[in-house]
């Protein structure tokens, strides 16, 4: 009896030695969020090995449009926004004979362009085809190496004349990789089309505005983005940040939600779900070393120290003249699509956006990005919003 007392008497000093390790390991820094406001949105979806963020984002914005306006729950199918797309795409690039980029990406518009023109079908109306023999999801990496050269083959001829059935063998490219769009299917007890279905939803795509901010265009004016994905060439709204931050949190508070398209590829874009504007200079300070010990490090090393920091991160508060400084150096690109639906603060009160990625369920959030306000003004490219979230005031100055 004694020998067992001992026993558990040791076992329960190594459990509490083990529990104390665990308690000494846990970063200090990390945030402890607080949820000032969030909006009903769909799960979390995974992009996989495929360069669709454009289309997973926008359509997750029309299923929380649709939640919003009927309290529904949708499922809508990226792969046949991404069929309809990329056929158009080829016929740009075919139209003007290669002297412009066929790739994976596109915009925000694309999704929203799809609905208006061709319509969309849930999930459940395809039968999706793998791309990968051992996987379920997207992998755009033989797609691609097959439908690419096919295109660029049609775009570059020297024939003087080119016969239209090469959009046939597209697409039967396009239905092998990505599933033959249906004509008509059944969805809870009723029959649809692609486009019937579209208009079942209840959505007036007239609602929707592509909003940005940059110097080298007036304010209060639209124009065409100059990115290479933006290749339908949609008309933005032009505002100041300012103006721009005050859509997206105008939004957010009344219950609407923002397809934001901006860079991620910065350091303060971690892989465990924050994002921070990084200063660079304090982060240097602070740790007694000079700027080109920063700038030695590898873009893990970055991520990883900036995770250690947690609330601690020093920012930069973003300028106007920074933010299109950073545009004409190519610094500041259009990487990725996501989806801003709440706001939530630290223990020290700086606040986040709450964004919904499309990696599937990972990072230390689940699929969940915290991204500060500060990164949010000075990555943004452009973002797509129904105009009823905008302010009065904007909306009178824009003439919407």
């Amino acid at each position: 009896m004694k020998k067992i007392l001992v026993l558990a008497a040791l076992a329960v000093l190594a459990i509490s030695a083990n529990a104390e390790e665990k308690k000494d390991s846990v970063n200090p820094n990390k945030p402890v969020f607080t949820v000032i406001k969030e909006n009903p949105i769909t799960s979390v979806k995974d992009q996989n090995r495929s360069g669709t963020c454009w289309d997973y984002s926008t359509l997750s914005f029309f299923e929380a449009e649709i939640l919003k306006k009927s309290g529904k729950t949708y499922d809508l199918s990226e792969a046949y926004v991404a069929n309809r797309t990329y056929m158009d795409r080829a016929i740009q690039v075919v139209r003007l004979h290669g002297d412009c980029q066929f790739s994976e990406g596109g915009s925000a518009y694309d999704p929203l362009y799809c609905l208006e023109h061709y319509g969309i079908v849930p999930q459940s109306a395809e039968d999706y085809p793998s791309t990968n023999p051992d996987d379920s999801l997207f992998n755009f990496n033989e797609f691609f190496s097959v439908m690419t050269p096919y295109v660029e083959a049609i775009a570059k001829s020297k024939e003087s004349r080119i016969s239209q059935n090469w959009k046939q063998g597209l697409q039967g490219i396009l239905d092998s990789y990505l599933g033959k769009a249906p004509e008509q299917f059944t969805y809870e007890g009723k029959t649809y089309t692609p486009k019937s279905f579209a208009q079942s939803l209840g959505l007036d795509w007239s609602d929707y505005v592509s909003i940005t901010s940059y110097t080298h265009h007036p304010f209060w004016k639209s124009f065409a983005v100059e990115v290479q994905d933006n290749w339908r060439n949609p008309l933005s709204y032009n505002v100041p940040m300012d103006d721009m931050m005050r859509i997206i949190d105008n939004a957010v508070a009344n219950g609407y939600t923002v397809a934001w398209g901006g860079d991620v590829s910065e350091p303060g874009f971690t892989r465990t779900g924050l994002a921070y504007m990084v200063d660079a200079k304090k982060i240097e300070d602070n740790k007694g070393s000079d700027m080109a010990h920063w700038l030695g490090l590898s873009t893990k090393e970055k991520r990883n120290l900036i995770d250690s920091l947690g609330v601690n991160v020093p920012e930069v508060v973003p300028t106007q003249k920074q933010r299109q400084e950073r545009f004409d150096d190519w610094e500041l690109t259009d990487d990725h699509g996501m989806l801003i639906y709440g706001v939530a603060k630290d223990q020290k009160g700086k606040e986040y956006y709450m964004v919904k990625n499309s990696w599937g369920d990972t990072g230390d959030y689940h699929g969940i990005w915290y991204m500060t306000k500060n990164f949010i003004a000075a990555n943004t490219m452009d973002f797509l919003i129904n105009k009823n979230a905008i302010p009065k005031d904007i909306r009178k100055k824009l003439g919407i």
